[in-house]
């Protein structure tokens, strides 16, 4: 556990109390976080990072300072790091808006939480047993214009991991309001049928995830064949792979959707050639 976060620019001990009960943060979910890896002293993929986050934060209509960079952020993390003594670790950067009620909100500037905890490896490895799945029924992920955003308002998935502790499984794929897979409860969604690689468009509502954008401009330039396209429960059921992504533990291969039985031969190259070294 790290003993140290920032809040606001300044340090404090991991557990002070930072706000009140009339945090809009609090109230509404009014806000965005960015989960990023920082690995032998550096943040990885931290422009496309801070990319995501920053338009968010426009879509979310926030004033910001001068002050409030990607490269101001981006010392915090340097600075709380080395407080912590981490090398390896990872960073969650929160932002959210402060004090006010639906109506009548106080101000829009920004309030800014950066905590890290630290990694034993930073490399990626892919799992070697297959992760359980199943399909989580009880929510449908909007598709409108905040859905790509990785938004405080996380219920969905919050529940959707809820169900996964109690199914025991290790992740569950949540649906859009069409039914049709969207993403998973901290991961992008790839299957692979005929050697081909699909993952669902952004516009099915899915988090603008950050090695989901590195494998679509990277898997062609290795010989792979990738498309963005839709894809329903049929689909996923039937498919030859599955695998799970995200910026921290990279790609994971996926065994079991509840009947359906999975290999990992195309993953495994993929692993090889794009996140192993």
């Amino acid at each position: 556990m790290s003993e140290y976060l920032v809040y606001n620019g300044a340090f404090h001990k991991n557990d002070t109390p930072l706000i009140g009960a009339d945090n809009r943060g609090l109230r509404y979910g009014d806000g965005l976080f960015e989960t990023i890896k920082y690995s032998k002293g550096k943040l990885q993929l931290a422009n496309w990072h801070f990319e995501r986050l920053f338009s968010g934060l426009q879509l979310l209509e926030f004033i910001l300072p001068p002050r409030f960079t990607a490269a101001h952020l981006a010392e915090q993390v340097e600075a709380l790091c080395k407080k912590n003594k981490q090398v390896n670790a990872r960073i969650r950067i929160n932002v959210f808006r402060g004090n006010g009620g639906l109506y009548d909100v106080e101000n829009h500037t920004p309030n800014c939480i950066i905590q890290s905890w630290p990694l034993e490896d930073a490399d990626f490895h892919l799992n070697e047993n297959g992760l359980e799945t199943g399909i989580y029924q009880s929510a449908r992920k909007t598709m409108d214009g905040f859905a790509n955003c990785k938004s405080n308002n996380y219920l969905p998935y919050t529940m959707a991991a809820l169900h996964v502790k109690k199914q025991r499984w290790n992740d569950a794929f949540l649906l859009n309001t069409a039914g049709r897979i969207c993403d998973a409860t901290i991961a992008n969604v790839f299957m692979i049928k005929n050697k081909i690689i699909y993952t669902a468009p952004l516009l099915e509502g899915c988090i603008a995830g950050v090695m989901r954008r590195f494998l679509l401009e990277n898997l062609p330039e290795r010989g792979f064949a990738v498309e963005e396209q839709i894809i329903t429960e049929t689909d996923l059921l039937g498919a030859d792979e599955v695998f799970l992504t995200n910026a921290i533990k990279g790609i994971r291969w996926v065994s079991h959707c509840h009947d359906a039985n999975y290999t990992n031969h195309l993953t495994t190259s993929i692993f090889d050639k794009l996140l192993k070294k």
